[in-house]
């Protein structure tokens, strides 16, 4: 037996519950993993909520991070006492997840952790970091520097945007970080941002385009904000999409890419290929610091997921929630 949340469909959204199952229970897969750490992400408590419809099958073990050791494997790529990270792939919404003590699942979804990363800095690190780090690698791409101009970076409490900032101080970048909370400040600027302001200056509705200011960004927010991040980017600059926080629509006009030249680059985390998954993997081991994990994460054990899942729709969470499945 083994601990798992567990989605049961009810007639007004999602029952999470604690429960107890047996190996028998889990989906079908090639690759059995002794989870030790998953994450509550902003999808995840969606799909806890049901704030959002999330969760394609029930029931579901929500939880779309796992980091663990593989206890029995079928595939060729994975043998017992190999450690994983595995990130997306649908997992959490349409196959059961991380928060459980065991998972099988394919093994073409699962990542080597690199040597020197514990598993809990890795779900510390999660897909906000992941995520973040493709970000980062998009602006790369797009051959950014830091003596280009200021990086914005919308969301900025939240677990991509943290990461996100830490990163790009590394880097050498100047960031401006946008958050709806101002007395978060100093948190910010800890991690490395130069500066903050004030959502509201980008949440409405806004000009097709607006005053340059930005060499790039970083937005976790879509909607408006978005909108208003592309038409104040300089010319030639790149916006890296990847969230809809505020929403999923775009209110936007196409001017600011055929009058500047921005580019919108979309961030997909989910489905993105395990060459370039290892890619950011191996950076972000490469690129964290262990203080900076333990700033912007916190552990909460498994019971707590639920409740907490509420104060992150609320808005009461910052930085990265790590769950350790097995307390």
């Amino acid at each position: 037996m083994f601990k798992a949340i567990l989605l049961e469909k009810g007639e007004q959204g999602p029952i999470p519950q604690l429960v107890e199952l047996n190996d028998s229970d889990l989906p079908e897969g090639d690759v059995l993993v002794e989870v030790d750490y998953s994450t509550l992400n902003y999808k995840d408590a969606l799909a806890i909520t049901g704030k959002a419809p999330v969760v394609r099958k029930y029931p579901i073990v929500p939880g779309i991070d796992i980091a663990g050791t593989v206890l029995e494997s079928q595939h060729d790529n994975w043998k017992k006492g190999d450690s994983v990270i595995l990130n997306g792939w649908g997992v959490g919404e349409s196959y059961w997840g991380g928060m459980a003590q065991k998972a099988r699942l394919k093994g073409d979804w699962l990542i080597r952790r690199p040597e020197g990363l514990t598993a809990q800095q890795a779900m510390a690190i999660g897909t906000a970091g992941y995520t973040a780090m493709l970000c980062v690698l998009a602006l790369e791409d797009h051959g950014v520097k830091p003596e280009d101009g200021e990086i914005l970076v919308t969301g900025a409490n939240g677990g991509v945007g943290s990461v996100s900032i830490a990163l790009l101080a590394k880097r050498g970048y100047t960031i401006i970080a946008s958050t709806g909370r101002p007395e978060e400040a100093d948190y910010l600027k800890g991690l490395g941002a130069s500066d903050t302001i004030n959502r509201n200056e980008l949440s409405e509705p806004g000009r097709p385009l607006g005053k340059e200011r930005w060499a790039a960004a970083i937005d976790c927010v879509g909607s408006h904000t978005l909108a208003n991040v592309c038409a104040t980017v300089k010319y030639g600059g790149v916006v890296a999409a990847c969230g809809l926080a505020q929403g999923m629509d775009f209110p936007a006009t196409v001017a600011p890419f055929i009058l500047r030249g921005v580019t919108l680059r979309g961030i997909d985390s989910v489905y993105a290929p395990l060459e370039r998954r290892q890619q950011a993997w191996d950076q972000l081991a490469n690129d964290m610091d262990s203080d900076v994990l333990d700033n912007v994460a916190q552990v909460i054990g498994l019971s707590e997921a639920i409740p907490k899942a509420n104060d992150m729709m609320e808005g009461k969470i910052r930085g990265r929630v790590i769950v350790d499945v097995n307390n």
